[in-house]
């Protein structure tokens, strides 16, 4: 299947960054799996990537989880839009942490720079600013502390449930996102 969207979902692998602040991109992605994922995730050396393939309504979409480590989640989208000849600017979303936003909350943008997010800096060195994002708000890090120390540590419980109650919006926005509706 050719997918007329990828949505790749930025975070680290392995159990120890399972429950961190960083990975709420493949927190989202395991989300939009439940609601519109087909069949199982496949590891794919290829895009050194997991991916699984979905449908949003009669859109067929391909859900991304990056192998590789955050600052390097370029490497493995870049794979992806090579063999399946994509435009970025219009046939990839990226579901991003991001410490600028309140916790919990959702925002889709067009376009914009990386911030001080390391893996949004490796997709915008290369691809440029010209992708769609979905940022989740992790809400702001403690004053003076280390920031990668905060956002690779785990989440409190009360943190992660907030986040997974926004989630109950999450395939609606990506919905009318891959419908054109927003």
């Amino acid at each position: 299947m050719k997918p007329a969207l990828v949505i790749v979902g930025l975070g680290n692998p392995g159990d120890q960054y399972k429950r961190t602040r960083h990975n709420a991109g493949f927190m989202a992605i395991d989300k939009l799996s439940d609601e519109f994922g087909e069949g199982e995730w496949e590891d794919k050396q290829k895009f050194q990537s997991y991916i699984q393939e979905a449908r949003v309504g009669v859109v067929p979409v391909l859900l991304v989880k990056p192998k590789t480590y955050m600052n390097l989640s370029g490497d493995a989208v870049r794979k992806i839009v090579d063999f399946f000849k994509l435009d970025v600017a219009n046939q990839i979303l990226i579901c991003v942490d991001d410490i600028d936003l309140p916790l919990a909350e959702l925002r889709m943008r067009k376009s914009g720079g990386p911030g001080t997010h390391n893996g949004m800096k490796s997709l915008v060195d290369t691809f440029g600013e010209g992708f769609p994002r979905l940022r989740i708000g992790l809400g702001t890090p403690p004053t003076g502390g280390d920031l990668s120390g905060w956002v690779l540590s785990a989440m409190k419980k009360e943190e992660e449930k907030a986040l997974q109650e926004s989630f109950d919006t999450l395939s609606g926005l990506v919905s009318d996102f891959v419908l054109g509706s927003s």
